[in-house]
């Protein structure tokens, strides 16, 4: 048993790894749809009332698809360098995370919140989804400069945890759609909110129980 328990960290780390490259492999075949710039493919195609009338709404959403595929990977890296101890390459594209998340993707994906499907509801909680992004990735840049790396290591898994929201929100889209047929409307409600509680509640979870 206590072997078990010494090992769980270990086997989350390579689940998690093998995990996070497939689907990284999908979020990069989806921004790559938008390469070069297109407004008549994919997510775009249901949103061309915003991209007729709100020609803003074009240049935000290009900043948050192209700066995110780079947040996932830069986070990730982060994450991955006590395996190899490379404390420069941690602490570089821990920088490069936290630069594009607060100037770039999170702003860009709070104002893409607005115009989100599925009404109020889910507008709600896009809204508070890229707000808690920038917070939490806020509080940890705080920790790190005041060197406080306890507190840095929790506040940056729970900016993680929110980043990877971006794929959770698209595994529930597929688990829901195949088992109950819901119209569209209906799905964005609900994958407004389990993409990002959930994994919340996880990484709280292991926070507390000193498994991360």
């Amino acid at each position: 048993m206590v072997l078990v328990k010494k090992n769980m960290p270990h086997i989350f780390r390579i689940l998690f790894i093998l995990g996070f490259g497939y689907f990284f492999w999908l979020m990069l075949k989806i921004t790559l749809e938008y390469i070069p710039l297109k407004t008549d493919v994919s997510f775009l195609m249901i949103k061309q009332t915003e991209v007729v009338e709100r020609p803003e709404y074009l240049y935000f959403f290009y900043t948050h698809v192209y700066t995110s595929i780079f947040v996932l990977l830069s986070g990730f890296l982060s994450i991955l360098r006590k395996n190899f101890g490379l404390k420069n390459f941690h602490k570089t594209s821990g920088k490069v995370y936290i630069f594009l998340i607060l100037i770039l993707a999170a702003p860009s994906g709070i104002y893409m919140g607005f115009f989100a499907n599925g009404g109020i509801f889910s507008k709600f909680s896009f809204v508070i989804l890229g707000s808690l992004w920038w917070f939490s990735t806020f509080r940890a840049y705080q920790s790190a400069r005041r060197k406080n790396f306890t507190h840095h290591k929790q506040w940056m898994w729970r900016s993680f945890a929110l980043t990877l929201s971006a794929v959770t929100l698209r595994i529930w889209k597929v688990i829901i759609v195949y088992l109950f047929h819901p119209s569209p409307m209906d799905v964005y409600q609900i994958i407004a909110w389990l993409g990002w509680i959930p994994n919340i509640i996880l990484i709280e979870y292991l926070i507390t129980k000193k498994l991360i």
